[in-house]
């Protein structure tokens, strides 16, 4: 008889679901990665996010319990799944955010015997009728106001974006620990939501269906090529902000250069680091950051290494025709110049299709952009919700109840509320969950969907076929590019020389600056409409996303070659 022993826990495999009273399975879908998010959430992100989308969800008749696990966020989509009127459509609604290997994986659970729709499961994971009916109502009305006049509905944005920056910042007279915990708990920033997401809404649809319409008179390069060089996007925008800064540092190049980003933010913060502009662009975009919706990570204007670590990228770009102001306004410029040219061309073939398509393509060029707007001005009642949470971890730490302030980001709101009023002493629970944080911040595979027995579903669809040397992703923005390979895990230190093409699990805003000086980008996951490969078209890039196992089959320095048309990363 052989004996096989396991001499410690096995602390590579994912964890597992949380179980459930309910016999049957259950599917979970990773959410983060929507957001270029892989790395844990901490406890207190965990706990806000779990009920923003939730509630977010819910606004457009849907209900999805948000699970913790492994510290990542997970959908329960089992009685979507389950439902007959839902799951006919849920593959198609995951394409815009979730992407093609969530819709793959999601394709296989629907053809599971086991998630087919039982008796009375029409309803299951669909709002309340009246609900339903109230968003259905606020959705058209939004989604006709943006399409007439897109140009009055992104005024109205803006400014609704402006009142929440204001409205999300506490009062003067907050004192005590009591009255900071009382603001947080009290406040709803709800207001204005329909200005935001309507006319957000809008631009992914006019961006999503034309490809339909124009299926055998475009080619997908050449809708891509439509929507690059968009207007109105707010990370493009803070890009092009650091570019600027960087190239106004005159005499102070060298020092940018050779001086490391930790040792830079570090004078900045202390005040002894000449005036390079850093001020206005803090005061501009310095809520934002890398894994920005989680709460209990540091933003910009805390530790500006990583913009330090940015602006030494751009300065190694020499060659002015390859800066990000250029290269961005050729991807306007054709990007116009193909959507003329496209529309003659649909509109011969297919008359009223054309016309429809060139209509919401236009329509896309003017509303598209607005997609980060939406995160971005969330952003601010976070910021303030950060801050003011640090300032009552440091009340804790002062009466022994934390290690240091920071801790309260390992808390919930809950425990935070107990250790306030009850004087309730957290250390031992912080400790415990910071050390698993730390190891959850090694994990490199998340699983893009779990079932409650623990299956990482992806591990049991086929695998692609392609060449050898070659892999097949997807193709997310056209061209074709060959180069060395920087893999990057940590974008705050990430050095990347120009014309080096950027391969990473996931990107997410806080990443895009390294995109001014790549070549072109990989990711493992991802979909066309998420942050990465959007901001990879404004800028021209090629771009391939939903590589699998790419910042572990690539080394940095290889030299690979990126099809954006075809799709495919070939190593050479």
């Amino acid at each position: 008889m052989l004996w096989l022993l396991q001499s410690r826990p096995i602390t590579s495999l994912f964890p597992l679901p949380p179980q459930t009273a309910k016999p049957l399975p259950r599917v979970y879908l990773e959410f983060g990665h929507v957001q270029g998010m892989l790395q844990p959430v901490t406890p207190m992100g965990m706990s806000t996010l779990r009920s923003q989308i939730a509630a977010m969800l819910a606004s457009l008749g849907v209900r999805v319990e948000i699970v913790d696990i492994g510290g990542r966020l997970y959908g329960d989509l089992t009685e979507l799944a389950r439902s007959r009127s839902s799951r006919k459509r849920l593959v198609k609604l995951m394409a815009v955010d979730f992407g093609p290997r969530a819709q793959a994986a999601m394709q296989h659970v629907l053809a599971d015997p086991r998630f087919a729709p039982s008796k009375g499961s029409a309803e299951r994971g669909a709002a309340p009728a009246a609900a339903s009916l109230r968003t259905a109502g606020r959705a058209v009305v939004g989604i006709l106001r943006a399409l007439a006049r897109p140009e009055a509905a992104r005024i109205r944005m803006f400014q609704a974006i402006e009142e929440m920056r204001v409205r999300s910042t506490a009062p003067a007279d907050l004192r005590t620990a009591a009255d900071r915990l009382r603001f947080l708990q009290a406040r709803d920033s709800a207001d204005g939501a329909d200005a935001i997401m309507w006319p957000i809404v809008t631009g992914m649809l006019a961006a999503a269906l034309p490809a339909s319409l124009l299926k055998g008179v475009a080619s997908p390069d050449e809708i891509h090529t439509v929507l690059g060089g968009m207007p109105h996007n707010v990370t493009i925008e803070m890009n092009l902000a650091l570019w600027r800064l960087a190239q106004g540092a005159g005499e102070h190049r060298q020092l940018l250069l050779d001086t490391p980003p930790d040792e830079l933010a570090a004078r900045y913060l202390r005040g002894t680091l000449p005036d390079v502009g850093m001020d206005g662009f803090l005061d501009a975009y310095g809520h934002r950051g890398v894994a920005e919706v989680d709460l209990g990570v540091p933003r910009w204007a805390e530790d500006p290494a990583p913009v330090f670590a940015a602006i030494a990228n751009y300065l190694r770009v020499t060659d002015p025709h390859q800066g990000p102001d250029q290269r961005f306004q050729r991807a306007a410029a054709a990007a116009e110049a193909a959507l003329e040219e496209l529309v003659r061309r649909a509109r011969r073939r297919r008359p009223v299709r054309g016309t429809i398509a060139g209509f919401l393509l236009r329509r896309a060029r003017s509303l598209a952009g607005l997609r980060e707007a939406g995160k971005f001005a969330g952003l601010y009642p976070l910021r303030e919700t950060r801050r003011q949470l640090l300032l009552i971890g440091a009340d804790l730490h002062g009466a022994g109840l934390l290690e240091q302030p920071d801790d309260i980001m390992f808390l919930t709101l809950d425990e935070v509320h107990a250790a306030v009023h009850r004087n309730i002493d957290h250390r031992v629970t912080v400790a415990s969950r910071r050390a698993v944080h730390r190891r959850e911040l090694r994990r490199r595979a998340v699983p893009v969907a779990l079932l409650s027995d623990g299956t990482d579903v992806e591990t049991v669809l086929p695998a692609a076929p392609a060449p050898d040397g070659t892999v097949a992703g997807v193709g997310a923005s056209a061209g074709r590019v060959t180069g060395p390979a920087r893999v990057v895990h940590d974008p705050a230190t990430a050095h990347i020389e120009p014309g080096e093409i950027l391969v990473a699990a996931t990107t997410d805003p806080g990443w895009t600056p390294l995109f001014l000086t790549a070549s072109a980008l990989i990711t493992e996951t991802g979909a066309i409409m998420a942050h990465g490969p959007t901001v990879a078209r404004e800028y021209g890039i090629p771009a391939v996303i939903c590589v699998p196992d790419a910042t572990r089959t690539i080394s940095t320095g290889q030299l690979v070659t990126v099809d954006g048309g075809a799709g495919t990363v070939t190593v050479h």
